[in-house]
């Protein structure tokens, strides 16, 4: 990789469950890049929201705290900090009554505007890897390489079953499976921030890999 770090973007998109996430963290340490969570930053503007009693239908209002706001990630001894205003909110936003409301957050136009400015800005500064739904498509167009990552909806279902059941919930994989389809339904068909694959990313199907598996997968296409 002879590009300078400072400028180099990874966009990696795909389904819920296709191993993303992991694979994004991961990926970023190996390159020395910052691993932009997309997803934390909009739980970060929910816990904003929340603390304001904003009426969570209020796009208008919504899209001005987004504006209001500011948003950092910073790359910490212990993993990705997430910043509010100036203050540490990487616990705070993983709260389940918190979880239950970044749906009315994200939906917002406005608001979707505001955090692609500055993920790109984040991006551009840094040098970063980033995933999600439209990070390809929408919000790094011209990234330096583009990925996307999918798997059998049964494999992500079995994968989010692993993790539920780790963390001592306890869900049938059926009603899971059902989930991850309902989900998939929802994420293709969104008015903005729809799940697509860019006509240029490489798809990589991760049913069969491991994550190690994926990620070297995704450095022998950016080392050549």
């Amino acid at each position: 990789m002879e590009k300078k770090a400072k400028s180099f973007v990874i966009a990696i998109d795909g389904p819920a469950g296709s191993g993303k996430s992991t694979v994004s963290k991961a990926l970023a340490k190996k390159l020395g890049l910052l691993y932009i969570d997309t997803g934390a930053m909009y739980r970060a503007l929910t816990l904003k929201a929340m603390r304001e009693n904003a009426n969570m239908e209020d796009e208008v209002f919504l899209t001005k705290l987004a504006r209001s706001t500011k948003i950092d990630l910073k790359e910490g001894k212990k993993g990705l900090i997430v910043f509010l205003d100036g203050e540490d909110v990487t616990g705070l936003i993983r709260r389940p009554e918190l979880t239950n409301n970044v749906k009315y957050i994200a939906r917002v136009p406005g608001v979707r505007r505001e955090m692609v400015k500055l993920q790109r800005s984040i991006g551009e500064r840094e040098g970063a890897v980033l995933e999600g739904r439209d990070i390809g498509t929408v919000v790094f167009p011209d990234a330096d390489y583009k990925f996307y990552l999918d798997a059998d909806a049964e494999e992500r279902a079995n994968r989010r079953h692993k993790e539920l059941a780790e963390s001592g919930e306890k869900i049938s994989l059926e009603d899971i499976k059902k989930g991850v389809l309902i989900r998939d339904k929802s994420d293709m068909n969104r008015s903005v921030g729809a799940l697509k694959k860019a006509e240029d990313a490489i798809f990589i199907n991760t049913t069969k890999l491991s994550i190690e598996g994926v990620v070297e997968k995704l450095l022998s296409y950016i080392k050549n």
